[in-house]
């Protein structure tokens, strides 16, 4: 080989190995799990936001349903269960499926008669499943 064909070949080998160096490709690995990290948290956030705004819908519902049973009766059901199945003289339903009487989260719904103040009492006690708590752990409670 000539000097000459020695040069072209050294500055082929050359480019030929240039690529990303290890750096590079750690900064662009990180980067990418910060993306899926972030997008992940996003999604699945929404979904705890989606069982709140379900939780709060469903305490108004069986709320209004225990209202009904009071109607049909003359009394206030002695626990959510009698919305499914009773034998008081007057009912009319069942007003709820079985399956109603749980929180998105799978527990069941705290109800109390009398309630503080008021007839009764209903809530869910959010995703935790214990009496207060914030965000998507708070009490969320029949008005």
């Amino acid at each position: 080989m000539t000097p000459m064909q020695q040069r072209r070949f050294s500055r082929a080998s050359r480019a030929a190995q240039a690529g990303f160096t290890l750096i590079e490709i750690i900064l662009v690995v990180v980067l990418i799990g910060a993306i899926v990290a972030f997008a992940a948290s996003r999604i699945l956030g929404g979904g705890e936001r989606a069982k709140v705004n379900l939780a709060k819908s469903q305490v108004q519902t069986i709320g209004e349903f225990v209202g009904q049973f009071q109607q049909d009766t003359g009394n206030l059901p002695a626990s959510l269960q009698e919305l499914v199945q009773s034998d008081a003289q007057g009912w009319l339903g069942p007003y709820v499926k079985e399956g109603a009487l749980k929180d998105p989260w799978n527990h069941p719904y705290e109800y109390t008669t009398p309630g503080d103040g008021k007839p009764f009492d209903l809530m869910s006690y959010g995703a935790d499943g214990k009496p207060g708590g914030k965000s998507v752990d708070a009490d969320i409670k029949f008005e």
